[in-house]
């Protein structure tokens, strides 16, 4: 199977997971919405791992990053009063980090060549 191929395969079930996760952040179903949380990263994280050998990676990385950021976010806004919201924003940090990693390599091997 040709690694795009494999990609959008996990893609797909991957949005349907997050959206679940959000979907039940929205409704405030609290432990539903916590247990989204695992296979939407663990997809994540396997996307991850198979475009670790590609410039894809460090996108995926600012994906998966971003959906710490989301998770811990919902999870302080349905277990704690919210004033801890701004930890989030240290994963949102490191995903900003990794898109400009990719928008760095992209750009400096299309110069290249």
């Amino acid at each position: 199977m040709e690694l795009w191929e494999k990609i959008k395969k996990y893609e797909s079930l991957h949005i349907v997971f997050w959206l679940i996760k959000d979907s039940c952040w929205m409704l405030q179903f609290k432990w539903l919405g916590i247990l989204m949380v695992i296979p939407t990263l663990i997809i994540a994280g396997i996307i991850v791992f198979i475009t670790r050998k590609t410039q894809d990676v460090y996108i995926n990385l600012a994906i998966l990053f971003w959906i710490c950021a989301n998770s811990l976010w919902m999870y302080i806004e349905f277990f704690t009063t919210g004033e801890l919201k701004l930890w989030a924003s240290i994963p949102f940090s490191l995903g900003f980090i990794f898109v400009g990693l990719y928008y760095y390599k992209t750009w400096s091997n299309k110069s290249i060549s």
